[in-house]
């Protein structure tokens, strides 16, 4: 009678078990990014300068260095980006400004995979400089400077308001990245400092 009742129970237990669907774990995934159109407009000032920006982009005085008026801010709030823009009018001081804004870029080798150089040469329009791609989890995923080379010294340096990982913010850097070159191409000294 024991073994008549045992007969059911491990046939509904094997049952059971053979019917458990194994579970397998989702690959990590990432939100969907829709990219706007580029289209640009013109950025004049009382500056010597002038560049074409994206039109999904907001131009704005920096507020943390109200004393340097050429200093401006390009943010993406689509992108929770911030393109930081700054100017120095030079005054002898050419090699230590490369030299600032290299060391600047290279604070961020401890997370990059890589950080590669592109040289900025443009003599007609009296625009020189450098560009650096940074790769991997760094805080800043592009810099660059420009310069006529004896008077006039303009930064940039892309930020991001959230974490830096590279697989998901990866579309959205080489989106801006088009819009930074597309600055550096526009970009132009509009009066040169004497």
């Amino acid at each position: 009678m024991v073994f008549a009742l045992a007969i059911p129970i491990v046939i509904s237990s094997f049952l059971i078990s053979s019917c458990k669907e194994e579970f397998t774990p989702r690959p990590r995934g990432f939100f969907r990014i829709t990219l706007p159109e580029k289209t640009y407009k013109e950025f004049s000032s009382d500056c010597p300068f002038r560049f074409e920006y994206p039109a999904y982009s907001v131009v704005s005085p920096n507020q943390q260095n109200r004393d340097e008026p050429c200093w401006f801010n390009i943010d993406f709030p689509l992108f929770r980006a911030r393109l930081h823009l700054s100017y120095k009018q030079v005054a002898g001081d050419m090699p230590q400004l490369l030299d600032d804004s290299y060391k600047l870029a290279m604070k961020h080798q401890a997370m990059a995979d890589a950080i590669d150089q592109e040289l900025i040469l443009k003599p007609e329009k009296q625009v020189y400089g450098i560009k650096y791609l940074i790769n991997g989890e760094a805080a800043s995923q592009v810099q660059f400077v420009l310069t006529d080379s004896t008077r006039n010294f303009f930064r940039g340096a892309l930020y991001f308001n959230l974490s830096p990982d590279k697989d998901s913010i990866s579309p959205v850097i080489d989106f801006i990245n088009r819009d930074i070159d597309h600055l550096i191409e526009s970009f132009q000294w509009v009066k040169l400092v004497e």
